[in-house]
């Protein structure tokens, strides 16, 4: 994994990001219900989708959200959705796409970066923990809120 950057997602690069595979168990936290919600009201041009490649392999998506004047401070500047490749997980890609999403989120003036999971056994959890979230709260549907300050 020496060789990995952030690009914007493409033509050349969605089926890719779409079709990346995750370890058995972790598909059912790969949406939390608050973004399938949320995702009604969220303005599409706040949206920022990058792909992590290696070389020239897709190995990563993170999908992130940045609106100062949404009104739920959990969306206003958020990662929206991350996944990595099963066969890329433990090496740092998905740490790596986190850095990138934060760098940009510091480049347009914020200061907090949130993100939103479901708890269990398999679901992200230790990852956002051990890339710096802490636990701030819990959505209406008893998600946590986690928050990075940048």
């Amino acid at each position: 994994m020496a060789d990995l950057h952030l690009a914007p997602l493409d033509a050349s690069t969605a089926l890719a990001a779409n079709s990346l595979t995750l370890k058995p168990g972790q598909e059912q936290y790969a949406v939390p219900v608050s973004h399938a919600e949320a995702e009604l009201t969220i303005s599409p041009a706040a949206a920022w989708p990058r792909v992590v490649l290696d070389g020239g392999e897709v190995v990563g998506f993170i999908k992130g959200s940045f609106d100062p004047e949404e009104s739920r401070p959990e969306f206003r500047c958020c990662i929206w959705q991350i996944n990595v490749k099963a066969s890329a997980q433990g090496r740092g890609v998905g740490s790596f796409a986190v850095r990138g999403l934060a760098e940009e989120a510091r480049s347009r003036g914020f200061d907090r970066l949130t993100v939103i999971w479901d708890g269990g056994d398999k679901g992200p959890e230790d990852f956002f923990l051990h890339v710096g979230f802490r636990p701030e709260g819990e959505t209406r549907f008893g998600e946590v809120i986690g928050a990075l300050d940048l």
